[in-house]
Parts: structure tokens; C-alpha cells; sequence
């Protein structure tokens, strides 16, 4: 009989949260190298870029791939043959586990869970609870999928119930554009079919913790209907021409995983997942000899790849930036933002909003007048780091909140990721604003741009304070102009077009 010790569990979850934090899979590696080499969209190919080089990066200096450190979603299966040397419940030991990972002082993650979440929305500073899904199966061992999933891709999350004579293929490639850039394309979908609501759900959550396989898919050729379904949403989303970031590009998907099960005779349950291209998932499994260990992809493993200055780049200083410069800019312009920004997200957003309603002042030293504010949450830093892995945050979030912004407030810009509602739009017109995006994915190397960081309002919030960064040649690109033409979708629509016309090989 197997025994499992409390301590070993705990160690296993804690050094395998450390580890996908700072490790992409290897198949995900090969799979976004071969996007890079595919693609001949410039700003996709760039962004693609930032994501393989923020990859490298995090590998050598094991540091958190995207400021979003996910929330924890556990997959265990225990022998039914399996004795517990423990005094702690199962739940206790993977949320000890997880505990530890989050808070761990060589390389703190950001905790990003918030308890109470329909009242006050307190972060519980420790990122737990963990999801966790138990199953009792035959066996003498303990089998762990362990996922830290982005709340960018995961808020794209979408369920239907289709009749049993509808099209899937057609419901999914309706879904997809709707859900945006939020999730950080190129990733994978899972898609669960069949079941009940949450077992579809259930299906397609574990569907994106299995391997990149497609193209051998492809190779031998798909048999089961399951495996035509792949290939054929595969191709047909990837022929959107949605990209990455949203920017309009030959890779969308890097694949599409299909889980299934039997369901009622009336029904055809379907729920999509997305993961992101902060990818973070591993497996493993404990026999009684003692923890888990873990072994950091090779170096070789990663394409060598420098981004070179795009012919329409320019160098921005935010400190004497004016309006009548920044309606000169073009959308897909590359940017180097140099000066002082402003930092903050939904609840520093929202708080703004009831002093203003309120009548109250602002924090003292808080003006927005002629300034970019930043959607970002960062990482704490470690060692001698102004601040932790700083990517954007998805900013239709902030959409309720940009009239305020530009109006009462006088912002000049903001920077994020994603696409921008067509009323934040037109907002953005009217101000003669501008809406910047960094890349989602490549936190780490958006946080080399920063040289210093001081909290200016709103300390209590943690991680979502307003802050105020200076920040030396940050990349971003021109995604709402101040005439109100986007590149979410102006992007898409000319790739769509440029797709159909050229006789593609394979992903």
C-alpha cells in the first residue's frame, strides 16, 4: 500500500506553481515558434516576438511570465489503494501548497483572489482558495494537473446549449470574435461538448492542460468525429484572421482541444475555454518515494530571436507629449514611451468614480490632466527590481469608466490590451484621445522599461494602487487613433481578406 505524506503534497503543488509561473511548456515553445516563422503580419510578427523573447527571459531569470499569476485550478486523482500520512484535509494541503508558491520570498506571486466577491471583494493575499476537482480511481498513486489560469482568458470563457441537429463548428466560429484580443491570442481553445452545463465546462477546462499535437494530427489525419472537429476549427479560425494580440495575423489558434461526453438525447451542451499565451499547466504524479520535481525546459528550446525597429517607430516623451502630437500618430505605429505614467485598474478606477460623484477631491497629488495612465497590476519585485513583471491588463474593463477618465478628469491617453468598446471609442474620438497597447504575455520584458515606481493614491488596494512609473522606451502600439479608427478592427479585417487570397500550407 502506497503511503503519501502531508509534506510531500504540499511541496509538489508549491514547486509546481513556482515552476509554471516562470516555464512555458516546450510544446508551446515549438508551437508559438512556429507561428513566429509562419506569420507575415509585421505588428503580429513583432507581438509574437515580445512573447517568445518575455518567455526566454522569465526561463533565465525565473521570474513570472505574465504579471496575472493565474488563479489555481487543480485536477487530482487519488487511488483508491492510496494512505494519507496527514493530518490536514486533502483541499487543506493543495491550498497549503498553494499558499506557500504565492508568497514564496525568492520570487512572490501576484495574489489575485478575492473573497467575498459579490460583497467587499477583499484580496485574501495568498491567492487561496485553489478550484480543485477530486476523483477517487483505481491505483496506488496521486495524479496532479495543476493550471494557474489568467483572469484575461478566463473572463472569455463561453457556454451555450445548442439543439442536437445545430452546428458546432458554426456556433464557435460566431463565439470567437466576440470574445476579443482579453485572452491573448495566440493560445489554445478547449472546447467541451456534451454533459450537463458544468460538466461541459468541466470537459473543456481540462481539454487545455493536454499537449500541442495538431499538426500530428494533422499529419496522420484525423479519424474520430471528435478529432475532424479539431482540425476543421483549427483552420477555420485561424482563417479569421483575428492574430496575435487582435492585431490581424495568420495565427490565431495554436489548437484546438476537443473533450466529449454522453449527454441527454435533447440536449448538446458546449462550453469554450481559452488559454492564453501565458500558458501555465503541468502534471505529476506521487507514488510514495517522496515530492515531485520539475525540469526546466532547455535554453536550445527557445527560437533566437531579437526584434529589430519598425520603420514607423517613434520615440515619445510622456512628459511634454501634446494633444497635437498625439494626433499625428497612425494606428498600428510603433511607440517608445519615455517619462512619467500613471498606473491603475478596476478598483482604483472605481473609487475615482464615487469621490468625483461624491463631490470629494482627488488624493492629494493626483492629477490626470495631460497624462497616460497604464491598466496594469504588477508583480512585487525581488532582488533589485524597480518592480515585478508589469504587463496590461485587458482594458474593456475600464470602459465604464473612460468618459469620466477623459471628461471630468482630462486624461490624454491609456494604455492596456485588448480592444476598446465602440462607446469608449467614440469617447476617445470626441477628447481627441489615444488608446496604446503593450503586449499581453510579455510582462516580463514591459517591466525592463521601468526605472522607477512610487505608490501615489490608494495604497490599501495592493497590487491595483495607482502608482506612477517612469518608464524608458516602453513599446506599445497605436490601437484607437484620435480620429477613432482601431487596429482590433481594422486588423482583422484586412488579414481575413489577405488569408482567403493565399494558398496557405497547414498551421
Amino acid at each position: 500500500m502506497t503511503v503519501i505524506k502531508q509534506q510531500d503534497l504540499i511541496d509538489s503543488i508549491t514547486d509546481a506553481l513556482q515552476f509554471i509561473a516562470c516555464y512555458h511548456p516546450k510544446d508551446f515553445i515549438q508551437a508559438m515558434s512556429a507561428a513566429y516563422d509562419l506569420e507575415q503580419s509585421p505588428a503580429a510578427k513583432d507581438a509574437i516576438a515580445q512573447i517568445l523573447i518575455n518567455s526566454r527571459l522569465c526561463a533565465e531569470d525565473r521570474r513570472p511570465i505574465c504579471q496575472d499569476t493565474g488563479i489555481v485550478t487543480v485536477f487530482i486523482d487519488v487511488g483508491m489503494s492510496v494512505q494519507w500520512d496527514a493530518e490536514l484535509s486533502l483541499d487543506d494541503m493543495i491550498n497549503e501548497g498553494v499558499r506557500r508558491a504565492y508568497t514564496h520570498p525568492d520570487n512572490v506571486l501576484r495574489a489575485s483572489i478575492v473573497s467575498d466577491p459579490i460583497g467587499q471583494r477583499r484580496n485574501t493575499g495568498d491567492n487561496t482558495p485553489a478550484i480543485i476537482h477530486t476523483q477517487l480511481v483505481l491505483g496506488d498513486t496521486v495524479s496532479v494537473r495543476i493550471a494557474a489560469k489568467g483572469g484575461g482568458s478566463e473572463n472569455k470563457a463561453k457556454f451555450t446549449i445548442l439543439n442536437p441537429s445545430d452546428s458546432i463548428v458554426d456556433w464557435v466560429l460566431d463565439t470567437v470574435p466576440k470574445m476579443g484580443a482579453g485572452w491573448c491570442p495566440p493560445g489554445m481553445l478547449g472546447i467541451g461538448v456534451g454533459g450537463t452545463a458544468e460538466k461541459a465546462m468541466l470537459l473543456a477546462k481540462e481539454a487545455i492542460m493536454a499537449p500541442i499535437d495538431i499538426q500530428s494530427l494533422i499529419q496522420r489525419g484525423p479519424e474520430t468525429a471528435a478529432e475532424k472537429l479539431r482540425v476543421e476549427l483549427y483552420e477555420k479560425i485561424n482563417a479569421l484572421g483575428i492574430g496575435a494580440q487582435g492585431l490581424g495575423g495568420m495565427t490565431t489558434v495554436l489548437d484546438v482541444k476537443v473533450n466529449e461526453f454522453p449527454t441527454h438525447a435533447a440536449s448538446l451542451p458546449v462550453a469554450l475555454i481559452p488559454n492564453c499565451a501565458a500558458t501555465r499547466h503541468t502534471h505529476f504524479t506521487l507514488d510514495g518515494s517522496g515530492p515531485a520535481t520539475f525540469t526546466p525546459p532547455s535554453l536550445d528550446d527557445w527560437p533566437t530571436i531579437t526584434r529589430s525597429v519598425a520603420k514607423n517607430t517613434r520615440h515619445i516623451n510622456l512628459d511634454t507629449v501634446t494633444q497635437a502630437e498625439i494626433q499625428t500618430w497612425q494606428p498600428g505605429d510603433t511607440l517608445l514611451l519615455t517619462g512619467h505614467l500613471l498606473t491603475g485598474r478596476d478598483a482604483a478606477h472605481k473609487k475615482l468614480a464615487d469621490l468625483i460623484q461624491q463631490g470629494k477631491p482627488l488624493p492629494a497629488g493626483l492629477n490626470f490632466t495631460g497624462r497616460f495612465i497604464y491598466y496594469v497590476g504588477p508583480v512585487d519585485p525581488v532582488r533589485d527590481e524597480v518592480v515585478g513583471p508589469a504587463g496590461p491588463t485587458t482594458a474593456t474593463r475600464m470602459d465604464k469608466f473612460t468618459e469620466l477618465m477623459l471628461d471630468k478628469m482630462g486624461l490624454m491617453g491609456m494604455i492596456g490590451k485588448a480592444e476598446r468598446g465602440d462607446n469608449t471609442i467614440d469617447a476617445i474620438k470626441r477628447h481627441r484621445a489615444v488608446y496604446l497597447i503593450a503586449v499581453g504575455g510579455s510582462a516580463y520584458l514591459v517591466s525592463k522599461a521601468i526605472k522607477s515606481s512610487r505608490v501615489v493614491a490608494f495604497d490599501e488596494l495592493g497590487m491595483e494602487s495607482i502608482r506612477e512609473f517612469y518608464v524608458e522606451n516602453m513599446p506599445v502600439t497605436v490601437a484607437v487613433d484620435s480620429q477613432g479608427e482601431s487596429v482590433h478592427k481594422t486588423g482583422p479585417q484586412e488579414w481575413r481578406q489577405r488569408i482567403a487570397d493565399i494558398p496557405l500550407p497547414h498551421h
